[in-house]
């Protein structure tokens, strides 16, 4: 564990330090002030959180990823955003900032709205994710996610759920699926994740 968190730290140095000479080319160059930086990764990374490491599943410190973008022009500086957003919104956010139209495929949406109001009514109401693969010491699963709450469901034999309060829970410590309190939140949930199923063009299980 020491090990590995050290190689962890070093990475996270090395990160810094690469991306500190890129902003200061930027500002170098007076590019600043018209220049969309994005800074983001691909998944969250365990640490140890529920005795697990590196990332895949669904559990919020792997499905969380950092997110900072810096437009002088369109971004006022220090502003914050809790809607819920995903990778495939920051192709169309680049192209509408470059003015291009977005490609009527593209799955995701332009977050520039989101620049000038960084807590959109109607925005969106879930996310969906799938780990498609038996990987990695990972069981294949899916599920959604809201503001509130989370639904995974684990398809590998035998096949199982899970549902966390986020509210309540933040850190996913208690499994509320067959708690009879939640049947109404789950029944709401389940459809909304076929829903987005449907919308992404998920193939059947």
């Amino acid at each position: 564990m020491k090990r590995y968190l050290q190689d962890y730290l070093r990475c996270i140095l090395s990160v810094d330090e690469s991306v500190g000479e890129i902003m200061q080319y930027i500002e170098q160059n007076g590019l600043s002030e018209n220049t969309l930086i994005v800074y983001t990764s691909d998944q969250g990374f365990f640490l140890g959180e529920h005795g697990l490491f590196d990332k895949r599943y669904m559990y919020e410190e792997s499905l969380r990823t950092p997110l900072i973008m810096k437009y002088p022009a369109k971004i006022t500086k220090g502003i914050r955003s809790n809607e819920l957003v995903q990778n495939l919104d920051l192709a169309p956010t680049i192209l509408d900032v470059a003015g291009i139209a977005i490609p009527e495929p593209f799955q995701g949406k332009s977050l520039t709205p989101l620049f000038i109001t960084p807590d959109l009514a109607n925005w969106r109401e879930s996310i969906y994710y799938q780990f498609y693969e038996s990987g990695w010491g990972v069981p294949e699963h899916y599920g959604i996610r809201t503001k509130n709450f989370k639904l995974i469901h684990f398809t590998t034999k035998p096949d199982s759920w899970e549902l966390y309060d986020l509210k309540a829970d933040p850190y996913e410590m208690k499994n509320l699926y067959s708690d009879v309190t939640y049947v109404l939140a789950i029944k709401k949930l389940k459809k909304e994740l076929i829903e987005l199923q449907t919308k992404y063009k998920i193939p059947p299980e």
